[in-house]
């Protein structure tokens, strides 16, 4: 049972659903660091897409089962390769047969942890769930390969709580309320943050939705004005 979508879930709670034009976005918080992971399923199509099966199986099948009664999870993308957020990879990959991708620069990593086989990402490409459309962000930093996804909405829009071409960024660990992940040390973090303004900032809106791997989320406009604190305090 899924609740409005405000941007915040309750561990262990039940999940929360937003209703867009194109798709259904889904939101539970799992595992004991709280990990978000996020379901996206295509209302034509019924076809869905996992970001993060960070752990709690059993939780992200019925997660699964409550977003489509048609088609079968087909996609589970990884943001990054810490281990809060592949626990549940394997279990979930055996029980749909989703195929696993991650970033180029963290897929060995991952399939050397969960012994799943897991494909490669590349930044600017596009993955389809049914008729919708996700881009591959890069963001170096967190890890070597951590990704983001972004959806646009359509360009018209019908139903309650959409926004003609707003962006939806799915961002990992690499974005949050009040700053960039954490990073290990001077160059990872200066890496960090020029990915995150010239490909995130520099080209989506303020009314840009920021679903993060951990906790609320926020909005690029929201964000926008601490750019510059961020990078004079170096995290």
């Amino acid at each position: 049972m899924t609740t409005d979508y405000t941007g915040d879930v309750s561990p262990g709670g039940p999940p929360a659903v937003r209703h867009l034009d194109e798709v259904d976005v889904r939101k539970a918080s799992v595992g004991p660091m709280d990990n978000n992971a996020y379901l996206i399923t295509c209302h034509r199509s019924g076809e869905q897409l996992l970001i993060d099966a960070a752990a709690d199986p059993d939780a992200l099948l019925s997660l699964v089962r409550e977003g489509s009664s048609g088609a079968a999870l087909s996609t589970v993308v990884t943001t990054h390769r810490h281990p809060d957020h592949t626990g549940a990879l394997a279990a979930i990959v055996a029980v749909t047969g989703a195929t696993a991708l991650a970033g180029a620069a963290d897929a060995e990593a991952i399939i050397a942890a969960t012994r799943v086989p897991v494909d490669a990402l590349e930044s600017g490409q596009v993955l389809t769930v049914g008729h919708a459309a996700l881009e591959v962000v890069a963001l170096r930093g967190h890890t070597p390969g951590s990704v983001a996804l972004a959806y646009r909405e359509p360009a018209e829009v019908s139903s309650d709580g959409a926004v003609a071409g707003r962006v939806h960024l799915f961002t990992g660990d690499s974005l949050f309320p009040g700053g960039p992940g954490k990073t290990a040390g001077p160059e990872e973090f200066t890496s960090l943050m020029d990915d995150l303004e010239a490909r995130v900032f520099d080209r989506f809106g303020d009314d840009t939705w920021v679903y993060p791997g951990h906790g609320r989320d926020t909005t690029l406009g929201t964000e926008r004005s601490s750019l510059g604190k961020w990078r004079a305090r170096g995290w």
